[in-house]
């Protein structure tokens, strides 16, 4: 009986760290965040998001020079919530609820509180795109799952035998 007790301890355990493992594999203790690929908000944007301020632009209330958000209803460029929270108070006042961060380009809509995919979202691609420009001097790589025709014709040229 004390084997078994202790068989099944050692198990337990193996299964515990497995899970451990596919926690860190797939997400739960990286912090890693599934962006939306759609949200109910996007008619919001402002009309013309080619033109953009750049990245460097200093927050239009307290010139903070870093971890500054594009408001993409009206293009106030305005410092994230870790730093006087400009942004956040501005979608209070005014409910524009979709921005663009200069710090990693990732776009949060404040309404459904979440991290949408710029890259997949068609609405916002445009904008992320002209971002990752000024930030970079380069247009941002595309990612494969966006190109499906592309993957296939590449299958479709691969000889048989490879």
């Amino acid at each position: 009986m004390a084997d078994q007790a202790g068989a099944s301890s050692s198990h337990l355990k193996i299964i515990l760290e497995e899970e451990d493992d596919y926690d860190l594999i797939y997400g739960a203790e990286s912090g890693w965040v599934e962006a939306r690929t759609q949200c109910d908000h996007l008619a919001s944007l402002s009309s013309d998001l080619a033109h953009i301020p750049t990245p460097n632009t200093p927050c239009n209330r307290c010139q903070h020079p870093s971890e500054n958000w594009l408001c993409l209803c009206c293009k106030d460029v305005l410092c994230s919530r870790f730093v006087n929270k400009h942004m956040l108070e501005h979608y209070k006042q005014t409910t524009h609820c979709i921005a663009l961060s200069y710090s990693d380009l990732s776009v949060w809509c404040f309404a459904c509180d979440t991290y949408l995919d710029a890259q997949v979202i068609r609405q916002l691609r445009p904008v992320h795109e002209t971002a990752y420009i000024l930030k970079f001097g380069e247009a941002p790589p595309h990612r494969l799952e966006e190109c499906p025709q592309i993957e296939d014709k590449q299958a479709k040229d691969m000889p048989s035998g490879s």
